[in-house]
């Protein structure tokens, strides 16, 4: 149905459109009347019109005027303009304000019925435009979440974020390279019963997490993870890696707003810690800052910096710096590694030019520890004494300069023997992995049962596979399956039914498509042109 006002001053004009709109269009228009300017304003905001026809000239507030009118609240409405005055400049005005057509009174049937369909095929347009985008909004509203969810659990878990980062924020528009874990930890009434009923708030809260994720938002811009036994973890953005007192303060104070609305609206009790900000590879930090913070606070809302306990760094010691040195180290990517500790022994060379014995000991404080942490991941083997030389090594060191070089010597070792353990487990999963698909191609096997193989989850063989490879599972295993098809075409008599099967595929159709997305002719058709080559 199209609702449609039929705007002019002359009585037998409005019986003239009714009548002929009416003769083609009669089951699909509600049409109604008025005769002024003013009334047409009056009658379209409370009839909501998809179509006026409106004339230029009419006594008190013109059309001109009366269209701009209407435009302030009716954005969608279509206009067309009648009139007895051919005037451009009325004309390019009307046209300016979102008019349909022009029509020069007097107006012939067909005209005034070519218009309107015109017209109507535009709001058709515009209400399947309307209910596409509706459509789309509920179905982002069911996939958001979902986005939100991994989202969390990688900024959790770190498992390859590094990879993910972008794509992450891409998909949820986060442009902000900093920010903040929130905990929103959900409690009983009574605290001695708080760990025994963890499964049953778990159950409970799944029904109001909707409403939850909803008043979330009244409070903070953030990305709202699921609900995780009795916590909901919450990802704030932040555009600068800073948080100054007043602003933490403004945080605490929304928490504190946000845990009493969702208890009056939810009838449960909240508690939310607050970690601190941190750049995303270290969101994992501000993870569990944030539940030391909701579990040792005393009050509702609790912030790291609050806690009575907490580590501090003098002056303007690089603990940023040091923190990703040592991750570098872990993830065996020795160009970063030796970029930060270069930087690390030129910032105390700066500072403490005159502090020999404290650089020495920082010196053997950061190779020991890079040590630990290749032989935690698999980059050496301890022994008690080999470490015998070391201080006799740094204490003799004659000047800054060598210090510096026997530093980053031992560094580099260090994180070399990482890349390499790295590098040749990787090496050696994805050949297992290999040889395994050749010998099983022919089966039904899948990424899960490769992965169960080597013992490393679907994800991450998923992610090891196609840097060492270049190509994913899928990719691999279908190229040696085709191999295997070609060499059975060109060497055999075997049907294509029989080959199929030997090729690991157990629906010939299938095969076919597979074969000639491959190489761009179905078995038959390679079978025969290998045989008039031949």
């Amino acid at each position: 149905m199209y609702r449609i006002i039929l705007a002019d001053d002359e009585g037998i004009m409005l019986e003239s459109l009714r009548t002929i709109i009416n003769s083609q269009y009669a089951a699909e228009c509600e049409i109604q009347t008025a005769k002024s300017g003013r009334t047409v304003i009056e009658l379209a905001e409370t009839y909501h019109p998809d179509i006026i026809f409106i004339d230029i000239q009419m006594p008190g507030i013109n059309g001109i005027e009366a269209m701009k009118e209407i435009r302030k609240f009716n954005s969608a409405v279509l206009f067309i303009v009648i009139s007895a005055y051919d005037k451009f400049d009325y004309a390019k005005e009307a046209i300016n304000l979102g008019v349909v057509d022009y029509l020069m009174k007097p107006v012939k049937k067909q005209t005034v019925l070519d218009v309107l369909m015109k017209a109507m095929h535009c709001v058709e347009q515009e209400r399947k435009k309307r209910s596409d985008n509706l459509k789309i909004r509920e179905k982002l509203e069911t996939v958001v979440p979902i986005i939100e969810n991994g989202f969390i659990n990688y900024l959790i878990v770190q498992e390859d974020f590094e990879n993910d980062n972008n794509h992450y924020k891409e998909l949820l528009d986060i442009k902000e390279d900093y920010g903040f874990i929130m905990t929103l930890q959900i409690e009983e009434p009574d605290s001695e019963q708080r760990n025994q009923n963890v499964v049953g708030m778990n159950v409970r809260a799944q029904s109001f997490y909707g409403e939850c994720r909803e008043l979330i938002r009244e409070f903070f811009s953030c990305v709202i993870g699921p609900v995780m036994t009795n916590r909901i973890i919450l990802f704030v953005p932040r555009s600068i890696g800073t948080v100054e007192y007043e602003d933490r303060i403004q945080i605490i104070e929304r928490a504190r707003s946000m845990v009493r609305k969702l208890g009056e609206r939810l009838e449960v009790k909240f508690r939310v810690g607050i970690g601190a900000v941190k750049p995303f590879a270290e969101l994992r930090e501000s993870y569990m800052e944030s539940l030391k913070a909701v579990n040792e606070s005393m009050g509702s809302v609790g912030h790291i910096k609050d806690l009575p306990i907490g580590c501090d760094y003098d002056g303007d010691y690089p603990a940023d710096l040091e923190k990703k040195m040592f991750s570098m180290v872990e993830k065996g990517k020795t160009a970063d590694t030796m970029t930060c500790a270069t930087q690390f022994f030129d910032w105390m060379v700066l500072s403490y030019p005159d502090y020999m014995p404290d650089i020495q000991i920082k010196v053997l404080e950061f190779v020991m520890e890079c040590e630990k942490i290749a032989f935690l991941n698999g980059g050496m083997t301890y022994g008690f004494t080999y470490r015998h030389n070391y201080l006799a090594e740094v204490l003799n060191a004659k000047s800054l300069d060598e210090l510096k070089q026997w530093y980053l010597d031992k560094i580099r070792e260090v994180c070399r023997n990482v890349q390499n353990s790295k590098e040749e487990q990787s090496e050696s999963l994805v050949e297992k992995a290999k040889n395994y698909i050749m010998q099983n191609f022919q089966k039904d096997i899948s990424l899960d049962d490769v992965s169960k193989l080597v013992d490393i989850s679907p994800y991450y063989f998923s992610k090891l596979f196609k840097e060492e490879t270049g190509e994913n599972f899928i990719e691999y295993l279908t190229a040696i399956r085709i191999k295997n098809a070609r060499l059975l075409l060109k060497n055999t008599e075997k049907s294509i039914k029989e080959i199929c099967v030997e090729s690991g595929y157990s629906d010939p159709n299938y095969f076919s498509r597979i074969f000639k997305k491959y190489m761009e002719v179905t078995p038959s058709e390679y079978r025969d042109n290998d045989m008039m080559g031949a």
